[in-house]
Order: C-alpha cells, then structure tokens, then sequence
C-alpha cells in the first residue's frame, strides 16, 4: 500500500445485527444484511422506526401519528391548513418586500440619458438601412441564422429591432442602482422575458417556419402539435430523441454487478479491463439529483472506463429515484445510510482500510460531508478525495441564487420539508430540471420550442440530453437542509457551526490528498466556488481548471483531443486564497485533463494485485447485473 493507514474505517456504520430472513431482489434472495435494519429515531432522523414501505410500518407510524384535529395552530384551524396559511403569508411578505425592493431601484440620470441617445441612434440608423439596404441588416444572432429572415426585409428589420430591443433592456438592467440582491434577479427577469420575447419563439413571426409549412403543405405543423401532445403526456419538453436510448442497452452499458443496496442506493462494481488492479479500489459519488450513468454514458465518453482502463478497481454508488417511502430522509440519512455505507461496502467487499473516493457535484458535498463526520469519530477510511465541480463553499452560486431566499426556503420547509404537517414530502426532479433549464433557456427551452413544435423536428439523438431529461425526485427533508444550510446560510464551510449524524462539522478535518475541479464556464459551480474548497480542505491539494461547462467540461475523454485546461504553475509552492490570482499564473494545456487526475490518482493507489475474477464477496453476493433497477426508476 502506499500509504500506512492509521485506523480501520469498518465502523463507519455499524453493521446490521445478523438475521437468517432474507428479502428478494432482482436476482433472487439477498441476505437481510444487505438491507440497513431499522434504527431508533432520533431528531436528526425523522425516518420512522418501521419501513414506511410496508403496511405494518405505515400501520405503526399511522399509531404514532396524533388524531386529526389533536394539533391546532394559533388560527384555530387544522395544521395542514395552518401551514398552508403559513406558506402563503411567507409568499405575500416575499412579493410584497420584493415590489418594495424594485420599486426603489432607479437608473442614475446620466446614465439613463445616454441610453436613450444610444438607443434612438441605433434605432433610427436601423430604420433608414431598412429603407435603403434591407440586405445590409446582418442578424449574428444564431436564432436569425436562416436567411428566410433576411430574405424579407420585414422579418430582417423586426429581429434588428428586438436585439437592438432587448440589449437596452438589458443595459438598464444592469445599470440599475441598489442591492446586488435585487439588481440580480432583476437582471434574470429581464433576460427571461427578452429570451421569450423572440420573434423566432411565434410562428406568426417567424418567416422560416412559414415557409417550412408552405413546403410540407402543413405537415410540417401537424408534426409540431403531435410533438406538443407527446411531451403534455410525458412531462417534460423533449430535448432529444428520447426513444434511441434505453438505459443499459447503449447508456450505462459498462459491465459490472450491483453488489449492495438498500432503501437509498445500489453500489456496483465493474468488471475490470485490466489483468492487474491497484491494490487500493476506487469509489465514486455521483449527484444524487440525477442519475449517475452521466460518468457512463458511451465507452467512448465513460469516466467509469476510462478509471478501469488505468488499473482502477471500480465501484459506484447508484443513487435511488426517491418516492413516498422516502419523503422523510434527511441529509443525514443521505450521509450516514448512503455515502458511509458505501464506503463499508468497498472495504468489506476489497478488504482494504482505506479507498480512494471522488464525489461529483452534490455529490463531493456530501462524500465531504461524510468524511468530516467519519474523521471526527476518529475514522479515515479515504486515502485520497476527488472533487469534480463541487460545492464546499457556497460563496458563489452563481445565477441560482436568485432563486434562494429566507422566503422561499421556508415555504419549502413548510411544505415539503421536515415541519410540514406530514414531516416530509418530494421536491419532484421534473420541477428540479425545468429551474436548470431556464438557467439557460435559450439553448434548453426556446431553442427547442421553435424544432420541435413550430418546424415539427424530431430532435436529434444526444445522450447527454437524454441523461439530462431522466429527472430524479429528493426527499424534501433532505433538500430543505441543503438549500438552507448551503445555498442560504452557507454554513457548511464554518467550522462547527452545523452537525451531521450528530457530530460537530468541520471540513478543515479533512487532511487527505485531495484534487480540485472546476470548470470555467460553469453556469451551476462557478469555478471560483470550486476552487474555494482548496481553501477548506488542509492536506495537499492540487487544482484543475477546465474549459467548457458544468458537464462538458468534465466529460471530456482524452480521445477526443477537445478543449484544454490550465493547472498551477510548476515550481508553485502553494495555492493562493483567491481563484484570480491562481489563474494569472496557470499554465494552459492543450486536451483533456482525464490524464493529467489518472497520473495524480495513480500515485495513490497502491501497488498492482492479480484482478479479481468475480465481483462482490461472501457476505456482499451478486444481485443483479448493473446498471441495476435503481437507475431505471423514472420520475
């Protein structure tokens, strides 16, 4: 091994009292064992103490459970109702200090003068290059691509005039004098309605729609509207042709056995590629608000393949698409029951101390999470950690944080969160992913509005789109504390300021080698934010930036020999604290950064040992082949 560990780390979870039953799975009978047995309630755990899966559980909650009408809020009405109450005057307050808020906003004179001399210029050149030269009226935007919109000299003019339109707009916007707070969602505002304000969104408007219904005589708008009713019937706006993927026929079809689960998650292990592994396994912790197969897509496109093919023995935790028996889980029971469970999992199963970890997203928050508490306990069962586009430290959430307020968390809380009247409910993943997108809605809205309704396009197959539509449902409890500990309060970085499972959180625990990753044109982590957390953690650290988005970046296989990325200087001795004077003196490399982490990974991960011939173990038998049932819940 190449590093002595101080401490077994089996006790991360105590392991469930033996029993003879078993319960079935997909590939037959799995030991009882395998399944995490009921534990005392406590406060930090709202889960009951009997399955609420079951009828006895529902039976022995519903007898734990106060008559009706047992509780009356100070209104003298039912506490569903009180609650409700509740919500709706927090809304009403909210509206109310915002109109107040925008109301005080204003534009410094002068500054609003010369916008409105830019303006009438522009628009006055406009309209004489109108009259004289309609060809001369060049649309760069990619929505006016076509040339049905400069070929006639109306439509050429109407899309000049809405981009000269909505760059005013935003000028003013931005200009606005007051708190950043307000300025920023006012901004948002504006740009939401300027995205839907589009000529190009209406086919009365848009001149290369008409003429596609002309061609087709008509077929092209009856594609459109059965298009519309498919996606009424499914939820969802279709963003790519979802009938070309099938989960674990050509996305997640890297081989492996599901080898572990309860109510949570599954945890597979992959068939190794190479005749010897790395004595030390590898685990990985995927977002729990999406599916993991996004580090699994295409061989050609796999982090998961790409990891066995440098000798890593793999595992992976198969997050669960949470349902009403969930509802009550909490950030602990995602910590304790999920993250620690797992890496008991991979110990048990490889009979090692210490695994190497990476955490994806939400992901690195909560294996970071569960590392402190397990450091704490005296536990350290992570040889090194993996933090790719992770938050640590919410200091910057980027264009999300207009959605983040006192208000709007409590409402969660009253509604879906541990003190509503049911103590828990769904923050459903379809309500999750239409937020995600409108955080870009040009490109994952109105882009696909005008395809597939006005021109009746079937989308293109994509896979990452199709990642992108399979949603995935959160216990409300479990988000609550999320957006209110982080997003909110942005409490996770101080140190004791919160506990988890009980114990006192202090991220400044966390001494393992640990390689840091942003991306650079992250809409969801900004990269700055990322490269906080290398200001938190205090073993060596190394930082990564790469190019693209939240995801492109990161799925970015060296095959491919797309984008590039900058590491810290060589001869640099420490990370400074502030990401810009990091990236002053970053050296830009061509490619993929995959290389560069295996190469960084691989220097802690033991010596090479005879590859194992079957997956799981004794105590840990196979299940089912992956990628599992989990995966395949639809929201």
């Amino acid at each position: 091994m190449a590093d002595t560990p101080r401490r077994r780390a089996s006790t991360a979870v105590k392991k469930p009292v033996s029993s003879d039953k078993t319960v079935s799975s997909g590939a037959g009978k799995v030991p009882l064992k395998s399944v995490p047995q009921p534990r005392a309630r406590t406060a930090a755990s709202p889960i009951k103490d009997k399955p609420a899966g079951t009828a006895r559980g529902r039976a022995a909650n519903a007898s734990q459970a106060p008559a009706p009408g047992a509780q009356a809020s100070a209104f003298g009405v039912p506490p569903a109702a009180a609650t409700a109450v509740d919500a709706a005057e927090t809304v009403a307050q909210e509206v109310g200090s915002l109109a107040q808020s925008v109301a005080s906003l204003s534009v410094a004179p002068d500054r609003l003068i010369q916008i409105q001399q830019d303006y009438l210029q522009q628009a006055s050149d406009l309209w004489n290059r109108a009259l004289s030269q309609p060809e001369s009226l060049a649309l760069k935007d990619k929505r006016f691509a076509s040339p049905e919109w400069t070929r006639q000299p109306g439509s050429a003019f109407m899309a000049s005039m809405y981009l000269l339109n909505a760059s005013t707009l935003k000028q003013l916007a931005d200009s606005l004098q007051g708190d950043d707070k307000t300025r920023e969602r006012v901004r948002f505002a504006v740009q939401q309605w300027v995205d839907a304000a589009s000529p190009s969104n209406f086919l009365a408007l848009n001149p290369e729609a008409q003429k596609l219904a002309i061609d087709t005589q008509g077929e092209s708008l009856k594609q459109g509207m059965q298009h519309l009713l498919g996606d009424i019937r499914q939820g969802h706006m279709s963003q790519t042709d979802e009938s070309v993927f099938e989960v674990g026929r050509n996305v997640a079809t890297t081989e492996g056995t599901v080898v572990f689960e309860n109510p949570f998650f599954q945890l597979i292990e992959y068939k190794p590629l190479t005749d010897k592994v790395h004595e030390r396994p590898f685990l990985l912790v995927p977002p729990c608000i999406n599916k993991y197969y996004i580090l699994d897509l295409q061989p050609e496109n796999s982090l998961v393949r790409y990891a066995l093919s440098q000798g890593q023995r793999v595992f992976i935790v198969s997050w669960v698409n949470a349902d009403e028996s969930l509802a009550q889980a909490t950030w602990d029971d995602y910590t304790e029951q999920g993250v620690m469970r797992a890496i008991q999992a991979v110990q048990d199963i490889t009979g090692v101390e210490q695994i190497n970890a990476l955490g994806f997203c939400i992901g690195g928050t909560l294996l970071a999470s569960a590392l402190a508490v397990l450091d704490a306990r005296d536990e350290h069962p992570v040889a090194s950690l993996t933090l790719l586009t992770s938050f640590l430290d919410f200091v910057n959430t980027g264009t999300i944080d207009v959605f983040v307020d006192e208000a709007l968390v409590h409402m969660r809380e009253l509604t879906i969160g541990a003190q509503s009247p049911q103590g828990g409910g769904l923050m459903k993943g379809g309500e999750l992913a239409t937020t995600f997108s409108f955080l870009r809605a040009n490109d994952l809205v109105w882009n696909y509005v005008v395809g597939n309704y006005l021109k009746g396009e079937t989308p293109p197959a994509f896979d990452l789109l199709y990642w992108n539509s399979d949603s995935t449902n959160l216990p409300g409890p479990m988000y609550c504390w999320y957006l209110r500990n982080t997003y909110l309060e942005n409490k996770l970085k101080q140190p004791n300021a919160l506990k988890v499972c009980g114990t006192p959180l202090d991220l400044g625990r966390l001494r393992m080698p640990t390689f840091v990753y942003g991306s650079r044109e992250d809409h969801i982590v900004p990269w700055d934010s990322a490269y906080a957390s290398t200001q938190l953690v205090k073993g060596p650290t190394t930082f990564v930036l790469g190019a693209s988005g939240h995801i492109a970046g990161v799925i970015n296989p060296p095959e491919k020999k797309k984008r590039s990325f900058w590491q810290t200087r060589s001869g640099a001795k420490a990370l400074p604290a502030k990401a810009g004077d990091w990236l002053q003196t970053a050296e830009e490399q061509p490619g993929s950064w995959w290389p560069t982490w295996a190469a960084w990974l691989e220097q802690h991960s033991g010596r090479l040992i005879k590859a194992p011939t079957s997956a799981g173990s004794k105590d840990y038998p196979a299940i089912e082949p992956a990628p599992g049932r989990y995966v395949k819940r639809r929201a």
